[in-house]
């Protein structure tokens, strides 16, 4: 019997939810799937049935090892941490030949621990070229609300801007407790990421996410304030007044009011001075 492991943050999925997910993934037979831990290979099995191929990234030795030990005709499991791999990993290799297939969809029932990290990962893989056109994955319920939050909300912030930036986010599935072995503490949502190219543009992604990272750390605070935490930054030489005045924004408001292409507008006006660079 595999048990799961705490340090790897799992909780595997009982079978009669393993249908509802695959079900709402909906693979295709011309598809090949990346799918991020794994496990014992709940989703792994029915995807592979589905889709062309599965790479299966899996950080536990034992499971991975299990895994491959099943020889599973499409499935090709990588052993390993995913947010160590770099684009050269998503290439699929047989004796004979090296693969690089035009789409990747993603799947996988994330640790909670990192998967936030991963999601960023999954964004960042996709800046640099990676073919990825979607993402269903299952995270812990605040997080996926966050994911989804509207300027306004109390889950709105840096996760919510930075992947809504690049993809377009919307709850699938909720799942209770009770869906996985060992139960969790927490509730679950099934989430799908739609990833695309920046909207809005933006000059300088790297000031856009420092800006964005920055005033959340006093998203009680007004904006004219918040943004006294570049100071110590080469962002800091921009006096906040004036980088508001520029992207014609009201200083009094707090960081969880603006939007996407606000906080983008501003990050342009830092950008615009000689001094921006990181």
């Amino acid at each position: 019997m595999i048990r799961a492991r705490k340090r790897f943050g799992q909780h595997f999925l009982e079978p009669v939810w393993v249908d509802k997910v695959i079900k709402a993934i909906a693979p295709q037979a011309d598809q090949d799937f990346v799918e991020i831990g794994p496990g014992p290979g709940a989703l792994t099995r029915p995807l592979a049935q589905r889709a062309r191929s599965v790479t299966a990234f899996e950080i536990d030795r034992d499971l991975a090892a299990a895994l491959e030990g099943d020889a599973i005709p499409n499935v090709t499991v990588v052993e390993g941490d995913f947010l160590e791999r770099s684009t050269s990993a998503f290439v699929l290799r047989t004796s004979d030949f090296v693969l690089r297939p035009s789409t990747f969809r993603v799947a996988g029932n994330l640790p909670y621990n990192v998967a936030s990290a991963i999601m960023f990962k999954l964004v960042e893989l996709h800046a640099a070229g990676v073919p990825l056109v979607d993402a269903t994955v299952m995270l812990q319920r605040e997080v996926a609300d966050r994911l989804v939050a509207a300027p306004g909300s109390k889950e709105y912030g840096v996760l919510s801007i930075l992947i809504q930036h690049r993809a377009d986010v919307e709850t699938v599935l909720k799942l209770p407790a009770g869906a996985f072995r060992p139960p969790p503490r927490v509730l679950s949502s099934l989430v799908r990421l739609r990833f695309r190219g920046p909207q809005p543009a933006v000059k300088d992604e790297a000031i856009f996410a420092r800006l964005v990272q920055a005033v959340f750390t006093r998203r009680r605070k007004t904006m004219a304030n918040a943004l006294l935490a570049l100071d110590g930054s080469n962002l800091a030489a921009t006096r906040p007044a004036d980088a508001l005045a520029a992207a014609e924004l009201d200083g009094t408001r707090r960081p969880e009011t603006l939007s996407i292409a606000e906080f983008v507008r501003l990050a342009d006006a830092y950008s615009d001075h000689p001094s921006a660079v990181l």
